[in-house]
């Protein structure tokens, strides 16, 4: 597969968790997660992947607040949601500017939640 975990954990690196934390509170050790990106299929002209807020010991993930987060996660710069959709249609051949969406949180688990994360091909 193209899109293959070590490309995935390259293009959003685990430390982009505890930047996004640090500059969310001020501190990384406020995170009740660690995010991490996935892939869950990709076909011609479509690739669906998703960020995956997985528990941290000690933590409560369903005490938190993960169902505002797409939103978040769309704008915010530390993550560069953005930029990850474009490395990830790159590795594709896809033009860089292929649209990307970013779906309603998802509870897997009361350890597991998940945000659909969708680059369609330009």
């Amino acid at each position: 597969m193209v899109l293959d975990q070590a490309f995935l954990d390259s293009v959003f690196p685990a430390e982009r968790t505890d930047a996004f934390f640090d500059a969310l509170f001020g501190g990384a050790e406020e995170g009740a997660y660690d995010i991490r990106l996935v892939c869950r299929n990709v076909s011609g002209d479509r690739a669906e992947l998703a960020f995956e807020l997985h528990q941290r010991p000690g933590k409560c993930l369903v005490c938190n607040l993960t169902y505002g987060l797409p939103q978040v996660f769309q704008r915010h710069p530390v993550l560069n949601v953005a930029g990850v959709a474009r490395a990830v249609a790159e590795k594709l051949g896809w033009a860089a500017d292929s649209p990307w969406k970013l779906g309603s949180t998802q509870e897997k688990s009361r350890e597991l939640h998940c945000i659909p994360f969708v680059i369609e091909r330009a």
